[in-house]
């Protein structure tokens, strides 16, 4: 069975879900917001240029998650998806989703963004499989750490190679859209890697390895279909 697999964040929505995550938290006064705010920003400067050192970003990002009940923290969360990720969902990306889904591929996103964050978005497009990274949650509260390997750069490798033996899956066929040089690894393991809306550094590996480059972003242009994309890779 053939995988179509989606990076998220600037990929399928027009923003960084994590880092949108933690300006709610700002706007809504649930967090400081000088100290917080700079955090946030510096993180995610760090994982544009990619350098972001994850497990202190986690340490970071998970940890407001241990200092409320889980029941305010999803009522912070339906209000979160509300206002900051149905506006930048991109129906360019439903429709490829639905292209995918329509030639019977089997449909999954891989993101570093936590679980926590990003079940609802996937929820949204329809895809019921979603590697991320798993915020640990014990006793009934999160407690700041993680399960696992992290879901970033070449931990996106490890936990999609961990998914395969587990659902007995394997790569033949295999498409990956992403927007970042972080996702390279697993862009060079699948058989359709495909650059979205690219970062700088990706959009010229990109061009020097021969993948196809779209846009999913609403008002810029069609996105290619399938068959066209097929036709750049070969």
């Amino acid at each position: 069975m053939t995988l179509a697999i989606f990076d998220l964040d600037n990929t399928l929505i027009a923003g960084d879900s994590d880092y949108l995550w933690g300006q709610y938290l700002v706007d809504q006064g649930i967090v400081d917001r000088d100290e917080y705010e700079a955090a946030n920003t510096r993180f995610y400067e760090d994982y544009k240029l990619g350098q972001l050192d994850i497990r202190e970003f986690l340490a970071f990002a998970l940890k407001p998650l241990t200092q409320h009940e889980p029941k305010q923290l999803f009522e912070w969360r339906a209000a979160f998806i509300q206002e900051k990720i149905k506006p930048i969902l991109l129906s360019a990306a439903h429709r490829l989703i639905e292209e995918h889904r329509a030639s019977g591929h089997t449909l999954m996103i891989i993101t570093a963004t936590n679980r926590f964050v990003t079940e609802p978005i996937a929820q949204l497009y329809g895809i019921e499989n979603l590697i991320a990274t798993t915020p640990e949650f014990q006793h009934g509260r999160y407690t700041g750490h993680f399960e696992g390997t992290p879901c970033f750069q070449e931990g996106k490798v490890v936990r999609l190679n961990e998914w395969l033996q587990q659902h007995q899956h394997t790569l033949a066929g295999s498409w990956f859209y992403s927007d970042s040089h972080n996702d390279l690894p697993l862009l060079a393991r699948v058989s359709h890697p495909v650059a979205v809306d690219p970062d700088d550094t990706l959009k010229q590996q990109s061009h020097q390895q021969g993948w196809p480059v779209i846009t999913l972003r609403d008002g810029v242009c069609p996105v290619h279909h399938l068959e066209h994309i097929r036709r750049v890779r070969l």
